[in-house]
This record gives C-alpha cells, structure tokens and sequence, in this order.
C-alpha cells in the first residue's frame, strides 16, 4: 500500500511509490542525500512530483555535472538521450527536447526566462554549468505552472545559493578551481561564501574560460571557435523571519570572440571572421512564505538585459526583458493546489550598431497569465492532475525606417492581442508496490512574441506595403499527449514512455508572401524513450534511449507542390526544431569508496536521412529537393574523481575519448554538395579533449 504525505510550506506533493523511480533512474546517491523526516518517516524531497509531463521529465544535478567537468550546454545534457545541443560552437549552441529547438520552450534561470532571439544564427541559452545546483527539464507541454507559452516544454536551471556550499557549522568559506582542457581552453573560477547573522549568506562567483579554436576528430583546427567567457555572479539569501526566505541575486555574463557572418556554419580556410560580443545581465528576487497549509506564497520578480553585437553588418540587438510570477500552494485534505499569476514584458531593438538602433527599430510584446494546478490522491493507488491556464498576449510592431537615410522600411506596423485558454489531466496508478501508469494530456498556446532581433530590422527594405507580421495571424496550439509505465524494486528501476505531440497554427518566417510572420501548419512529434537503471553494491548501470520522429504538416497553401510530411531540418526550419536518429546512451558508474568515483559513458547516434530545402524548391533557388544524409556516430566519455582528503578534489575526465569524427545531428546538416550551398555545413564537434580540474575548497 502506498502513503501520501503533504508537507507545509515545501511545495511539493509527496506519493510513497512515484519518486522512488524516478530517483534511482538519475543517481541512488541522490536519494541518500537528499531525505528529510516528517512525521519519522524518511521523505525524497529533491523531485517535484507531478503527473502531467512527469513520464519524460529529466533532473541533472550539481554532481552529474562535476563529473566530466561541464563547461557548455552540450555538456550539461551529455548523457540523456531525449535532449540534445547542436551548434558546436559555444556562442552557437541551441538546446533541443525531442527535436524541438529552445525558442518554444520556456527556459528560465532561477525563474527569470530568456526570451527570444538576439540572432538566429547564435543560441538564445546562456548559462555556466559551475554555477548550476540542478536542471530540471519538462518535455513537451505539461502542468499550468510551466509558465507561458511552454508549447515545446520548459528548461529550468537554478542557481546554488551559500547554504550549498556551507556546512551546518561553518561560517565563511571559499572554492577555487583551476581545469586545463586538452582540445584547447582552460577555466579558473573562485567563489567566497560567508554567514550574516544566523539566518543569512551571502555568495560571489567569479568564472572565466578562456578557449583557442577547437580540433575535431580529425585534427583539424575548427575555425572561429575560440572565445572568451566572463561571469560574474552575487547572491544574498536568508531567512526574514520563521516562515519567510528572501534571496536576491544578480548576474552578469559576457563573451567575445571572433566568429564567422555565420556563427553555426562552419569557417572555411582564409575566410573573414569579425569581431563580436555578447552581453546578459540578470537579476532576480525570489521571497516565500510559509504560515499554514493553506498559505505557501511563492514570489520571483526579474529584470533580463541581453545584447549581440558583431557579423559582417556590424550589427547590434538588445532584448530587455521585465515581468514576475505569484503563486500560492494551498493544502487540503488529500489535495494540493497551486494557483497564481504570471507577467512578463519583452522589448527588442536592433539595427547597425553605429549610429546605434533607435525605438524605430524595435517590437513590443507581453502577456499575462493566470493559473491553476490541482493534486487529487483518490485512493492509495490513485493519484490525479488537473490544470487550467489563461493568456493573454499583447504584441506590437513599430515603423521600421531605414538607419541611413530614415526612409520607412514598412509604413504597416501591427499590433496583435490574443488571448488562450489550456487545460491538462493525467493520472498515476500504483498497480502493485513499486509498479505505476501514467497517464496525461495537456495543452498550451503561445500568441506572438517579439521576433529575432536581426529579422526586425533586416527585411522588408524594397517593400513598404508589407507588415513584417501577418495581421490575421492565429496563436500557435499544442496538444500533449503521454503514456508511462514505470518499475521500481530495490536497486532496479526501468520507465518505458510514449509520446504524442502536436502544435497547430505554427509561426515561422515565410520569404514569400505578404508578410514575413506567417502561420505555416502543424509540427507533429511522436516518439518513443527507455530508461534502465540498476545499482549493484559499487556499480550503478544505466541505459537510456530516445526515438522520435518531428515533421512539419504543411498548410495548404505553404507551397506550391505537394510535399506532404517535411522532415525539420536545421537550416529549413531554423528556430522550430532539428530531426535526429535515434539515440542510445550506455553508461557505468564504480564508486571503490567514497572519495574516488569513475565512470563511462558511450553515446551512438543512429544514422538518419531527411529531405529539405522545399522552400528554396518552391521559390526557384534549387531545382531538386536534397537528401541530407546524417550519419551516425558514436562518442565515449570517462571520468575519474578523487577527493584527495578533505576540501582538495582533484578530477580526470576525457570526452569523445576516441576522437570521434562528427557532426551533431542538432547541428545545421551538411549542403555543399548543393550547388550555390557550400558554405551552409554545420561545424564539426570537437575532437578528444581531456579535461584536469583541481578542486581547493576552504
């Protein structure tokens, strides 16, 4: 028979048998780390357990994360088959979740999204994985309190705080780490952290990688991939009194580097690169409080600057981003409810960074959401979820005029207002001890938000009787549908997951038409994932596996031949999502004892071909639709760490450890072979790179 516990002020609803798999699927440590009592009863309270969205969800934390010294976002999702990271190239990379890229998703940093695109040739995801406690990962669209627009899912990285880096009794300390990357980079960070008072703490963090241009498996040197990373990070936390937390952090990270027009395609030898930066400031506020059953307030208020400046136009895109979100968590009886409101308010202006853009090259959007998400524990063995969500979108483009000569670029600026409602219902029934269905279906819509900052001000220019955005455009709609059954007994857990997905009305940029924002059909994802876990005294042994397939059904009226289903592809759909072979990833952890650890990990990716460029068919630039073949490959990882003695740990690690020749399957495809398309190629990965990080903690 299963229990239910509620705990007050936690927010986190509790069913005896559903985090037991979920635990051991990540790291048995993990369980064994993180219990707490209530009541003398021994609690998992790492995961937030929910039923909508729970059969894919992924949590990576601090320590996955140490062991093979993550340095980028392909690093942070290493080792879980279902998301990926194409680009290569630092500034590049984008994150996807089932193929679909990060622009649906709704990714937050400690609650403080980041929105939009500066420029869709770079990533939109910025963040540094030492200063990650977790990653917790929603696939595809779940539970009302996912934030708006999710349609795609949502990514949520929390920052750690001084109590993460303090024992029970210390009062001040201090890390500082020096890593030597082999494939050309090196990393040194430092960090203090103190006590204010008995109920305060406060952390800075300062972190550098310093990077030359990468060799791929062939050893060959990977043009335009050296950078310089900087981020500075502050955060002060404590308790206000018995039942209310404040923390309030700010961030600020910048890159530079010289990268090609291009940033995701490769660099041929001799060609021009330019100089170019990246800039993002965040601050963020969390408060909670916790008086009763009833009353667990939830706050987080942010304020996002980001900017790009560089390629060959000299360009520069600032995205201002402001907004908060309230919630409540009632406890009732059996039930658990959340509810609460959401706001966010986005501005983008873009143009030639000399003389600098003006509000004339800028768009406007914003929405507001109200929800609601309740937990129903029908029986021992039942456990149900329901949400509701409301948006509403408000969207505003402005005169666009030439930065030059101050000539209208459009004279037909738009401003849109839409609003959505999205439910969700799922279920979890416990068949026997240790044996559980999932079952959910959820929707979430998105209207339109502010577009890539080089878009804005780059189109249109021969076409002042066009708006940039459709005026009868509909609000983009997905459906989620999941299934799960899931096993858990003593050391061994396993989770076989099925999908089904689809988002109607899709906005993309159409370079016909009479606009450039057009709705164009639906993105269909379905697919299928497997999760193995067996711990064995010393040894864990985990097996994961992801297939999907995601294709664009076209409207109508998007081409003028019927193309039926189109695979997307990197370069085609640019900001909607990438198609991938199947994924396998295999992996071994030894623990001797408890100062040294080791561990390998070997990823193969299925060889998959796809056909695109239909657009460029359809508007006379190729006479042929291309076969793009993606072949497959395979890359192994080993680690080894060692805690020398107390406070000095000292980590051996080596990726793609056989120098693997490839290109990722999220990265853009290769299309020299089309004529007029040699240079669209996404760059290589790197080759092997052994990292060595040294570890002083005080």
């Amino acid at each position: 028979m299963s229990y239910t516990k509620w705990v007050a002020g936690s927010g986190l609803l509790l069913q005896g048998l559903l985090p037991v798999s979920i635990a051991l699927a990540e790291n048995q440590e993990n369980v064994e780390a993180n219990l707490v009592q209530v009541d003398n009863i021994e609690i998992d309270a790492v995961e937030t357990i929910t039923v909508v969205g729970r059969t894919t969800n992924a949590l990576i934390t601090e320590k996955e994360l140490q062991r093979y010294q993550a340095n980028d976002l392909a690093d942070v999702f290493r080792v879980n088959p279902s998301i990926s990271v194409g680009g290569s190239v630092g500034i590049a990379q984008k994150v996807y979740v089932r193929g679909i890229e990060d622009s649906l998703i709704n990714v937050t940093v400690d609650g403080a999204p980041q929105t939009s695109t500066l420029f869709h040739h770079i990533g939109r995801v910025t963040i540094d994985p030492d200063l990650l406690q977790e990653v917790d990962v929603q696939a595809g669209a779940g539970e009302a309190t996912s934030g708006a627009g999710a349609i795609g899912g949502a990514i949520r990285f929390k920052t750690k705080d001084a109590s993460d880096l303090l024992g029970a009794k210390d009062r001040f300390g201090g890390q500082v780490k020096v890593s030597n990357f082999s494939n050309k980079g090196q990393q040194h960070s430092a960090s203090l952290v103190g006590k204010i008072g008995e109920d305060w703490g406060a952390l800075a963090y300062w972190n550098n990688i310093d990077r030359e241009n990468m060799k791929n498996g062939r050893g060959d040197e990977i043009l335009g991939t050296s950078a310089d990373q900087t981020l500075g990070f502050f955060k002060i936390s404590g308790e206000l009194s018995e039942h209310q937390y404040l923390s309030l952090s700010y961030e600020r990270r910048e890159e530079e580097g010289e990268f090609s027009a291009r940033p995701n395609w490769i660099v041929l030898q001799g060609e021009r690169l330019y100089g170019s930066e990246s800039e993002r400031d965040t601050a963020v506020l969390n408060y909670t409080l916790s008086k009763s059953d009833a009353v667990n307030l939830e706050t987080t208020v942010y304020q996002t600057e980001s900017s790009f400046r560089g390629g060959r136009f000299d360009f520069l895109a600032q995205i201002s981003t402001f907004g908060f979100d309230i919630r409540n968590t009632s406890l009732i009886g059996d039930h658990k409810f959340t509810y609460g409101v959401d706001y966010r308010d986005d501005d983008v202006e873009s143009g030639y960074a000399i003389p600098q853009p003006e509000e004339d090259h800028a768009e406007e959007g914003s929405v507001l959401g109200l929800y609601a998400q309740g937990y129903s524990q029908v029986s021992d063995a039942l456990l149900l979820s329901y949400g509701l969500r409301y948006d509403d979108y408000s969207y505003q483009q402005k005169i666009l005029l030439d930065d030059y000569y101050g000539t209208p670029i459009t004279d037909v600026p738009v401003e849109q207002d839409s609003s959505t409602v999205s439910i969700n219902a799922g279920l979890a029934y416990d068949f026997t001890e240790g044996l559980t269905l999932a079952l959910g279906i959820a929707q979430a819509a998105r209207g339109k938000e502010i577009g890539d900052g080089f878009t804005i001000d780059a189109y249109l220019y021969d076409r002042t009787d066009a708006p940039l955005v459709d005026p009868n455009l509909e609000v983009e709609r997905v459906t989620n549908v999941e299934a799960s059954l899931e096993y858990a007994k003593d050391n061994f857990s396993a989770k076989l997951a099925v999908f089904d997905s689809k988002i109607e009305d899709v906005i993309f940029e159409r370079l016909y038409g009479n606009s450039l924002y057009q709705n164009i059909g639906a993105i269909k994802t379905s697919g299928v994932e497997l999760d193995l876990n067996y711990r064995w005294n010393e040894f864990e042994v985990f097996l994961g596996f992801s297939a999907n397939d995601t294709e664009l059904d076209p409207d109508a009226d998007l081409y003028s031949a019927n193309f039926g289903s189109v695979p997307l592809g990197g370069y085609e759909f640019i900001g909607l999502g990438n198609s991938r072979g199947d994924t396998l990833n295999l992996g071994v952890n030894y623990t001797p004892t408890s100062h040294l650890s080791l561990g390998v990990n070997v990823s193969h990716v299925s060889g998959l071909t796809i056909d695109t460029l239909h657009q460029d068919v359809d508007l006379g630039f190729v006479s042929d639709i291309y076969s793009l073949d993606k072949p497959s490959y395979t890359t192994v990882d080993v680690f080894t760490q060692w805690q020398i003695r107390d406070g000095l740990v000292v980590n051996l690690a080596a990726t793609n450890l056989f120098d693997e020749l490839y290109r990722d399957h999220s990265s853009v495809g290769d299309y020299s072979a089309v004529e007029g398309y040699e240079l669209v190629v996404g760059p290589w990965e790197a080759g092997r790179d052994i990292r060595l990080s040294v570890e002083l903690s005080f």
